[in-house]
């Protein structure tokens, strides 16, 4: 049976987790380094933005979409911790060994049902209730992107260019092997 003390420390377990989680964040922001990847992934995420809604993949064009996107990683992170919060806090004390276990046996299920809640927020966006939910996550994109500059914009343009030619290369005229001829 699952006892109310139990039920709480699990839950302040994970809000202690949370709360290493936000002060990583914090504390990683302040170096310069980690600044520029953050705008960089600011960038990637202005660049999907415009892509998305089929605008022209220019600088000029992509300036002037959000850094934040419902598909990020940091969002996909989040829900994954708050579903850990929630299950592990469901499943009381069990002997260490047994917890440890529960740990190693469900994370790769919380992570798959964190993705597929991912997905869902996506195709349902327009739900009122749906986007309620992913305020938190695209709140916390904040902390892991910032604005970038042209040359920023530059690069992910470029990366998702090479990426859609990767994807469809007849379509985006690029030759395969056995389009070419030998020169002779």
């Amino acid at each position: 049976h699952l006892g109310s003390s139990s039920l709480v420390s699990n839950i302040v377990e994970g809000v202690i987790r949370l709360a290493i989680f936000f002060l990583y964040l914090g504390a990683i922001n302040l170096l310069p380094d980690v600044r520029r990847v953050f705008a960089y992934h600011g960038a990637e995420h202005k660049v999907i933005n415009a892509y998305e809604d089929k605008a022209p993949l220019e600088v000029a064009a992509v300036r002037k979409y959000s850094t934040a996107h419902t598909r990020c990683g940091t969002a996909f992170v989040f829900t994954v911790l708050i579903l850990a919060i929630i299950v592990f806090a469901l499943l009381g004390h069990p002997a260490m060994w047994l917890r440890i276990l529960s740990r190693i046996v469900l994370i790769p299920v919380i992570a798959a049902i964190g993705y597929e809640i991912t997905r869902l927020s996506v195709r349902y966006a327009g739900n009122y209730l749906v986007r309620v939910l992913l305020i938190p996550g695209l709140t916390l994109q904040r902390m892991t992107t910032r604005q970038p500059d042209d040359s920023q914009l530059e690069a992910a343009i470029y990366a998702l260019n090479g990426v859609l030619e990767a994807d469809n290369p007849r379509e985006n005229g690029v030759l395969e092997p056995a389009d070419l001829q030998e020169s002779g």
